[in-house]
């Protein structure tokens, strides 16, 4: 018995902000979604599964227009055609109060209840569902506790959306306890709504986050896909099936004992190549971080866009024209050393409040959140936190900023002195 487990497909995820980034692939970006899912009924159909498990947030939200549903139907329909039967439970963010649009599933499609937890059975397998769709996107209880017992004999599966506990980046839907999904005498817990793959119990029972087929910002890096899952007698072999079509990733860049231009191109040539081979020759967008401490961070400071220039044209040269730059993000910082008290000007006040608030990192946010409040309120909210944020909230950010504000003192001050 063979089957697919997969979950948080995010069809037509809206990606709102791209034109913000010139250059961007956005054509590629937008339909990266639709194209993992075929992927995920391509790999369905070619090692003949026996039937595919869906751990909710199939979709965004509600749709913008009905293309969104009929993409989706259309490659159930292919799973049908192929004798595949499909078990949706929908999440938080598809539950039945943030779809208002109507679109009936094939009938291979067999969605679990909001109401209550249920089961569906596949005798000739001897195979056992439980699971409960959301009613809302808001649930707060424990579901699982109230999951159906198991089967006797047969191979029962929960299936369940949910922030287990210790998930703290998530927030808390239908949350629950490894004790709880183990307790409950099943043998294998197909989990989703984290994105991140990552099995919790290998067996007694096997407890999983599958994670998303396909990465759809910088927070959602690495191989993205599904779980392949074969059981043969009281054995259970699953391996993790890469589904993605564009792959992101963050690259440290250290400028740590670089002495000139020259030596920072060579040094980010090498972890560019790297990300550019872990992504098997996919479409890739980086999000570059320059790290550490040197004399290279005036000239990264003074001059952004040149220095942004010369990163998206090394990327560019190693990947073959396959990775787009989506960000440059300074978390440099000039050498200690350099940031000595000039003459009693302003320049030299300023460059002592920096030193003073890079020494104390409570008085840097006190700082920040006094000064960037209002500028803060003006940005639009993807600007202002999660993964298209600016940073104004992050310490590390701040402290670039920081780096970046002395970079353009010691200039102004070095002008001066000339």
């Amino acid at each position: 018995m063979k089957f697919i487990h997969c979950s948080d497909l995010h069809v037509d995820s809206p990606l709102d902000g791209l034109e913000r980034y010139p250059g961007a692939p956005v054509d590629a970006l937008r339909g990266a979604t639709r194209e993992a899912l075929s992927n995920l009924v391509d790999l369905a159909v070619s090692r003949e599964v026996d039937f595919v498990v869906i751990v909710g947030d199939v979709f965004d939200g509600d749709w913008r227009d009905m293309n969104t549903g009929l993409f989706f139907n259309a490659q159930m329909r292919r799973l049908e055609r192929a004798g595949i039967p499909v078990y949706l439970k929908k999440g938080n963010h598809d539950a039945a109060s943030e779809i208002t649009r109507t679109l009936v599933l094939p009938a291979n499609v067999h969605e679990f209840p909001t109401g209550r937890a249920a089961t569906f059975r596949i005798d000739a397998l001897r195979v056992a569902l439980h699971g409960r769709s959301f009613a809302d996107r808001a649930v707060p209880e424990d579901l699982a506790a109230a999951y159906p017992e198991p089967v006797p004999g047969w191979f029962n599966v929960g299936v369940l959306h949910t922030s287990l506990a210790g998930y703290a980046a998530h927030d808390p839907y239908a949350p629950t306890s490894l004790d709880t999904l183990r307790g409950q005498g099943y043998d294998y817990w197909a989990l989703g709504h984290v994105h991140a793959r990552e099995v919790l119990q290998a067996h007694g029972p096997r407890i999983v986050y599958c994670g998303n087929p396909q990465g759809r910002h910088a927070g959602e890096t690495g191989p993205k896909g599904c779980e392949l899952v074969e059981v043969t007698g009281d054995e259970l072999r699953a391996e993790p099936v890469e589904l993605d079509v564009l792959r992101w990733a963050v690259i440290a860049l250290p400028i740590d004992g670089l002495a000139d231009i020259a030596d920072f191109r060579r040094s980010v040539e090498r972890p560019m190549r790297a990300a550019h081979e872990a992504a098997g020759g996919r479409l890739s967008a980086w999000r570059l971080r320059l790290e550490g401490e040197g004399p290279l961070h005036r000239w990264l400071s003074a001059e952004p866009d040149t220095a942004r220039a010369e990163l998206c044209s090394i990327a560019d040269a190693v990947s073959g024209g396959r990775a787009w730059v989506e960000k440059v993000q300074m978390r440099c910082r000039a050498p200690a050393g350099a940031l000595r008290p000039g003459p009693d000007d302003p320049l030299s006040d300023c460059l002592g409040l920096a030193a003073e608030l890079r020494a104390d990192p409570a008085r840097l946010r006190a700082f920040a959140d006094g000064s960037l409040r209002e500028l803060s309120a003006k940005l639009p909210p993807a600007l202002r936190g999660g993964p298209q944020s600016i940073g104004l909230d992050d310490p590390a950010a701040l402290e670039a900023l920081l780096g970046e504000a002395e970079a353009l003192l010691l200039e102004r001050l070095a002008q001066a002195a000339r």
